[in-house]
C-alpha cells in the first residue's frame, strides 16, 4: 500500500473522556447499493485500505450518496464517533490570505494529492473504532477515511510538515489542494522540479 511512514505522520483518534460506545442499528440497503457496496468493499480491500474486523467496538452504517454523474458514492456514517472526538484546532490556511498571496504571480500550476487521505495511515490502536457494517461481514480502515472528524487537520499538518520551507515562497497548500507558483515564467519548471522531488 503506498502512502506516509506511520512513523512519520498518522492519524490518532482521541475521544472524551465521558464516552461510550455506539453500534449503530443496521440499515437496509436496496439491491442496486447492496450490490456497489460490494463492489466497493472489494475494491478497497484490494488496495489494503481496509481490512475485515473480527470484534467490534464502534459499528457504523455504510450509506449511499448518489453522484452528479448518477453512480453511487459509499460513504460511513461516523456520525457517533465524529460526536465523541473533540475537535482538533490546528490552523487550516484562511482563504483569502491564499488568494492574496498568489496575485502577481506569472504562472501557477494546480495539484491535487491523489486520493490524499488514503495515504495517510489510522493510528494502529484506533483502526477497530472505523468499523462499519456490511451484508458480508464489518471492516474497518486501515486508512484515514472521509467522514471521520479532524481529517482535514491531520491532512492539513502533514502538508505543512512536508512542504514547510517552500509554503508562502513557490507554492499553497489548502488541506489536499496544491498550488505551485512563480514570479518569472521560465522558474515554473524548476519550481515544479522542486516541488515534486
Amino acid at each position: 500500500m503506498p502512502g506516509i511512514d506511520p512513523g512519520f505522520m498518522c492519524h490518532k483518534l482521541v475521544l472524551l473522556p465521558e464516552t461510550t460506545l455506539v453500534s449503530q442499528r443496521k440499515r437496509k440497503l436496496g439491491e442496486e447499493r447492496r450490490a456497489t457496496v460490494e463492489v466497493e468493499v472489494s475494491q478497497l480491500a484490494s488496495a489494503g485500505f481496509i481490512r475485515e474486523l473480527v470484534y467490534t467496538t464502534w459499528l457504523a452504517n455504510v450509506v449511499m450518496v448518489k453522484k452528479s454523474n448518477s453512480k453511487w458514492r459509499m460513504c460511513v456514517d461516523y456520525t457517533d464517533l465524529n460526536k465523541a472526538c473533540p475537535i482538533n484546532t490546528y490552523p487550516l490556511p484562511s482563504i483569502d490570505r491564499l488568494v492574496d498571496n498568489t496575485s502577481g504571480y506569472k504562472l501557477l500550476s494546480f495539484l491535487d494529492a491523489y486520493l490524499g487521505y488514503n495515504q495517510i495511515r489510522m493510528y494502529s490502536p484506533d483502526e477497530d473504532k472505523t468499523g462499519f457494517m456490511t451484508d458480508r461481514s464489518n471492516y474497518c480502515y486501515r486508512v484515514m477515511p472521509f467522514g471521520l472528524k479532524n481529517a482535514g487537520a491531520t491532512s492539513q499538518r502533514l502538508m505543512d510538515k512536508i512542504f514547510s520551507g517552500l509554503l508562502g515562497r513557490i507554492m499553497e497548500v489548502y488541506v489536499d489542494d496544491m498550488l505551485v507558483k512563480s514570479a518569472k515564467a521560465e522558474e515554473h519548471a524548476t519550481d515544479l522540479e522542486v516541488i515534486f522531488d
